[in-house]
């Protein structure tokens, strides 16, 4: 594993709510940019890169967060990437803070959960690891490829998740965008059904 970044700034891509179809309820789902795996069939290539403008303080990103928090139901996070375990120790300070909205904070990583520190996933409640692996795309529920494990690092959400795993197939949902609409969830190789 290559070394992680020290640092209390993230590359942050983007920031979303309500998602509804990375984990149960309404969330909110937060992307962080930089990867080097480059899976081939990643729904999102452009978050291999980082660029200047992305970077964010934790305080900052805690303020996106805080201000839905305050208007609207937040029924758990998602953080994906990217490659969101590439800033360690700012993810793991933001997750940390993040943890007193919900204890339901999903994390979808290229790692494997032994490939990562354990103090970084303190509070995690899911992850989903492993590379998205085109040819192992089943259309399973919550993860892209058959190859990652969902993996509840807090036994009490697997209840709350049960209902999702146990659907048919992923679904997309999309949003607007300044420069157009954006496709979020997770690629079905049999072609996934939008949500509005």
């Amino acid at each position: 594993m290559k070394a992680m970044e020290k640092s209390e700034t993230l590359y942050v891509a983007r920031i979303l709510y309500p998602v509804h179809v990375l984990g149960p309820g309404a969330r909110i789902g937060i992307w962080l940019s930089g990867c080097a795996k480059r899976c081939e069939g990643c729904l999102s290539p452009e978050l291999w890169y980082r660029t200047a403008d992305q970077k964010r303080s934790v305080d900052t990103v805690l303020s996106y967060v805080a201000r839905i928090a305050q208007r609207y139901p937040v029924d758990g996070i998602t953080v994906s990437g990217g490659e969101p375990f590439l800033q360690g120790e700012a993810l793991a300070s933001l997750l940390c803070r993040l943890s007193a909205y919900t204890e339901d904070i999903l994390v979808y990583t290229g790692l494997r959960r032994e490939e990562i520190p354990e103090r970084y996933l303190a509070s995690v409640g899911v992850l989903v690891d492993g590379e998205y692996e085109k040819a192992q795309n089943r259309g399973e529920p919550l993860r892209g490829s058959a190859n990652q494990r969902i993996c509840f690092l807090k036994p009490q959400l697997a209840e709350k998740y049960a209902p999702i795993l146990a659907a048919e197939g992923g679904m997309l949902e999309t949003f607007p965008t300044e420069t157009g609409v954006l496709a979020v969830g997770i690629p079905d190789a049999r072609g996934n059904p939008l949500r509005p």
